[in-house]
């Protein structure tokens, strides 16, 4: 496909469809390596490839010395679903988390650059449905971005900007018992039933809303206990994922009303960050978390943009899909940004 003479709607699709044709599920992200690397080659980007693990490679492209800087996400959640066209709407996974994101940022540029602007570059991480791991890594690129105005990073927004983001608390509560036989529980102190009073009792506590980044929850997403069907459990446990605004008291709550025989873990504790407003743009908040946070620090002012088309309703679902129409609104929308930073 020829970058300069290929319309818009042409260009958009092809690639579209070529980055979702590959499966790049996280923790195998140099699937995506050789589509992305010809889209970046027919733009004309100087790109260096930035290791981050076996298989697993960040990319940076870049024109001229950037001011402007696009990123997004290399990896997909799993299962695996190859694209599909029906009639106006791109099917399948990464349509729109986040492979519609590289191409409305790299349709951005495209355009730019036909209008002979530069100052500009774009970065794929690996990870962000995982461990971050490629975020953390392009830190190590502050050297080469040192005059950036902004971070433009690509989520499904419905083409709003982000008011922020709410934390992420990975809590792990546990319970202690006595193993005993089930038919002489007497002997044995069960350790699931301290466990799920603990719980419902954080089901009562009042809900926290933060008028940016919206209502504060948490998830209950394992709950294991015991060891066989005819025993007491001698232990209980339960993994907690909360989403914490600013001020949050839920961590010290959920310490106070722990049981005697309960314990608590702490094993993730991101917080919540804001993001700033932008002239012109429609903001709104996010239900969900990025590496908008870490990849900021890439500014010397730390501005940073979380904004992207498709919707987030839709995105790790076998449902998952973006519009060309929303995708080319997310070019639209990416230029706007764009020029907001750069020079007239």
């Amino acid at each position: 496909m020829n970058a300069s003479t290929a319309d818009p709607r042409t260009w958009l699709t092809g690639h579209l469809e070529a980055l979702c044709a590959c499966d790049s599920t996280s923790g195998a992200e140099d699937v995506l390596l050789r589509p992305l690397l010809t889209l970046l080659e027919e733009l004309g980007a100087a790109v260096l490839e930035q290791p981050v693990a076996l298989g697993r490679t960040n990319v940076l492209a870049t024109w001229g010395h950037p001011r402007v800087l696009f990123s997004t996400h290399l990896d997909t959640v799993p299962p695996y679903g190859p694209p599909r066209l029906e009639g106006e709407v791109l099917c399948g996974r990464g349509a729109c988390d986040a492979k519609g994101q590289i191409v409305a940022q790299l349709g951005a540029v495209r355009r730019l650059l036909a209008e002979g602007t530069e100052g500009l570059a774009w970065l794929g991480v690996v990870g962000e449905e995982t461990d971050s791991a490629g975020a953390r890594v392009a830190l190590g690129l502050a050297d080469r971005l040192g005059g950036l105005r902004v971070l433009i990073n690509g989520e499904p927004t419905d083409l709003k900007l982000a008011t922020g983001q709410r934390g992420a608390q990975h809590l792990r509560l546990a319970c202690t018992g006595r193993a005993a036989h089930s038919g002489s529980p007497e002997r044995g102190h069960d350790a699931a039933w301290p466990l799920l009073d603990w719980l419902r009792r954080l089901r009562e506590l009042p809900g926290r809303m933060d008028p940016e980044l919206g209502p504060e929850v948490w998830n209950l997403g394992l709950l294991q206990a015991g060891a066989a069907l005819n025993a007491v459990p001698a232990s209980a446990r339960a993994d907690l994922l909360v989403r914490p605004v600013p001020g949050s008291t839920f961590l010290a709550e959920a310490r106070r009303l722990a049981p005697p025989e309960g314990s608590l873990e702490v094993c993730l504790d991101e917080p919540p960050d804001r993001y700033p407003a932008i002239p012109g743009f429609e903001h709104a908040p996010m239900p969900f978390g990025s590496d908008a946070p870490t990849l900021r620090a890439l500014v010397p002012d730390r501005t940073v943009v979380l904004a992207g088309p498709g919707s987030i309703a839709v995105a790790h679902t076998p449902e998952e899909h973006l519009s060309l129409a929303d995708l080319e609104a997310g070019v639209d929308l990416n230029h706007r940004l764009a020029r907001a930073f750069l020079p007239a």
